[in-house]
């Protein structure tokens, strides 16, 4: 089962290139989910409920293996983002072409009857049950971004410890600019405490493209203060990534106060128990702030259900264990998604039946009309 939802126009507008995301390749065909050692095979698993295929296991991803897994250089482009009248911010994206020289050269290593990697490399936006659309940049991701801003979610970073649990993660576009603001912060002296739990179906969007975004955002962003990043970043659009680099970043993040983990797999019950048990504060401050994200995550029935249930379990969850916390989420999703049959509204009604309060706090009319709403327990 395979679909596509690539409105004509409705990719993201890129600032400073004047290109438009689109998505990762143009080969004429589609290639299969690369293995992760512990996961099910893609052909036997999927996302969501789909008649006839198990769900892929949730699993959690340290820091270092992650980090092990990045290529010795990366190649990125950059997207501006106006935050309607409060600046902009730029946000890094690791090139698609660069995706594919590591997937390509990962494929030489394997045997030859292994399956051929990534179908997010050939035409299609998603293929249900084996690439959910993680290698592009989604527009209700950068309404997420603007949206951030505006709500004055860069301030609270310094109003005491929080947790920012992103579903469907993809390139990270809301986290990196999470993750930007609270590093600015740190260099001006302010005391931060930001555990980003970054989640997406495919392992292999957490390494190629998530983890790679916020090393460079890191790098770009601390240049003029570490000759090691001047160097790693002497050619234009390209960050070398040496050993030093690496543990250099792994220091900015202790000292800094910010901590990072990677789950993958199926949202489910078991994914839930897995954001839990692999936090980095297993005991957090009953203060602690929470902030669950979900950009262009309810575009089938299916992924609207499984993704509905997550939140609404981590909302209860913090409610129940931290009442004197704060707990919300923010969807940011396109009003409706045509052949595919996820709506905005139905997202709205079933969170509604679900005992949430549910508010819009930006629309977009313009285009294909798009909106975030925010979900808290009642």
């Amino acid at each position: 089962m395979s679909f596509s939802f690539s409105f004509s126009g409705d990719d993201i507008q890129d600032t400073e290139g004047d290109e438009r995301v689109s998505p990762v390749g143009t080969s004429a065909h589609t290639h299969q989910q690369q293995q992760s050692p512990t996961a099910e095979p893609a052909s036997k698993a999927s996302a969501f409920p789909v008649q006839g295929k198990p769900l892929l296991p949730a699993l959690h991803h340290d820091l270092d293996s992650m980090l092990a897994k990045l290529p010795s250089q990366v190649a990125y482009s950059t997207l501006t983002v106006d935050l309607d009248g409060q600046g902009t911010i730029t946000l890094p994206r690791r090139e698609l072409w660069d995706v594919r020289v590591q997937l390509m050269a990962e494929e030489d290593n394997q045997d030859e009857d292994a399956p051929e990697l990534e179908p997010g490399l050939g035409n299609h936006d998603v293929k249900t049950g084996i690439y959910e659309g993680g290698f592009k940049s989604w527009e209700s991701s950068v309404d997420m971004v603007k949206v951030l801003a505006s709500e004055g979610f860069s301030e609270a970073l310094a109003k005491g410890p929080c947790r920012v649990i992103e579903l469907g993660c993809g390139t990270g576009l809301p986290s990196l600019a999470l993750f930007q603001w609270a590093s600015e912060m740190v260099s001006a002296g302010q005391q931060v405490q930001l555990e980003l739990v970054l989640a997406d179906y495919n392992p292999t969007v957490l390494y190629l493209v998530t983890l790679p975004n916020l090393l460079i955002s890191w790098a770009i962003q601390h240049r003029e203060t570490r000759p090691l990043l001047q160097e790693a970043l002497s050619s234009e659009g390209e960050l070398e990534i040496l050993p030093e680099l690496r543990d250099a970043f792994k220091n900015f993040l202790s000292q800094s106060n910010i901590s990072i983990s990677f789950c993958s797999g199926a949202w489910s019950p078991e994914f839930v128990d897995l954001i839990y048990t692999s936090a980095a504060h297993p005991k957090p401050a009953d203060d602690l702030q929470t902030l669950i994200l979900g950009a262009e995550t309810i575009y089938s029935p299916y992924a609207l259900a499984s993704f509905s249930d997550t939140v609404v379990a981590i909302l209860e969850r913090e409610k129940t264990q931290r009442p004197n916390g704060k707990a919300a989420a923010l969807v940011a999703a396109k009003k409706l998604y045509f052949g595919v049959g996820g709506s905005l509204d139905d997202f709205v009604t079933r969170m509604t039946e679900l005992g949430l309060l549910v508010d819009a706090i930006r629309e977009e009319t313009e285009g294909v009309r798009r909106a975030v709403v925010r979900c808290v327990a009642s």
